[in-house]
């Protein structure tokens, strides 16, 4: 489990296939600031970009690791497959504060940004989320986008999906990878916990003794 609170800005230095064909999957290598390997072991979950990941290998002098991602994770997420910034998330600890949400690091879908401008000392992002997501989605509710915690400003409804509206302060700007998106981009999506929960329990039949 994760929080949606970023904890470093770490940045994909490497991509090495897994195998030579489609179906095999590809090895990241990511760098991280100084000292944040400190206290990962191996088989320690991180989340990158939102997804949840296995660390295999640790370079702590170098401060690298690696991570294995499946064929099937490629597929179902963006931003896992080139060198890049990546946004870094441990996994959450019993006593750690629940600062952002609950979240589980798996990605339910992508979206596509719309609209990213200043708007006074803040940002207004804007995503089209694929309609099949947008029941989870309300205003002031939760959503992850690239792995980060964020509250939904406002949502508007069409065919071609749910755009949902949300303000990002200077310091989500400047201290995750989402300074660097724009018009086009593709985003790791997640809804809220609670809201896949309520869901289910409306549409369950009914028990009856």
């Amino acid at each position: 489990m994760f929080t949606g609170i970023i904890t470093g800005l770490g940045h994909i230095t490497a991509v090495a296939p897994l195998g030579d064909s489609a179906a095999h999957g590809k090895r990241l290598t990511i760098q991280t600031p100084a000292g944040y390997l400190d206290d990962v072991g191996l088989g320690d979950s991180i989340a990158l970009n939102g997804a949840c990941m296995t660390v295999t290998t640790l370079a702590l002098e170098a401060q690298q690791f690696t991570v294995d991602v499946s064929a099937e994770s490629l597929d179902k997420t963006t931003g896992l497959d080139t060198t890049g910034p990546v946004n870094l998330e441990k996994a959450l600890r019993a006593h750690d504060r629940l600062g952002g949400h609950l979240v589980s690091g798996h990605v339910d879908g992508l979206g596509q940004v719309t609209h990213f401008a200043q708007v006074g000392e803040s940002w207004e992002l804007r995503v089209m989320a694929p309609r099949a997501l947008g029941r989870y989605l309300a205003y002031k509710g939760s959503i992850t986008v690239n792995g980060v915690s964020l509250t939904v400003n406002r949502i508007a409804d069409s065919e071609a999906g749910c755009e949902v509206s949300i303000n990002l302060i200077p310091h989500t700007v400047e201290n995750t990878a989402l300074g660097a998106l724009k018009a086009g981009s593709k985003v790791n999506l997640e809804i809220d916990l609670i809201a896949r929960y309520v869901e289910r329990m409306m549409a369950a039949p009914a028990v009856t003794s």
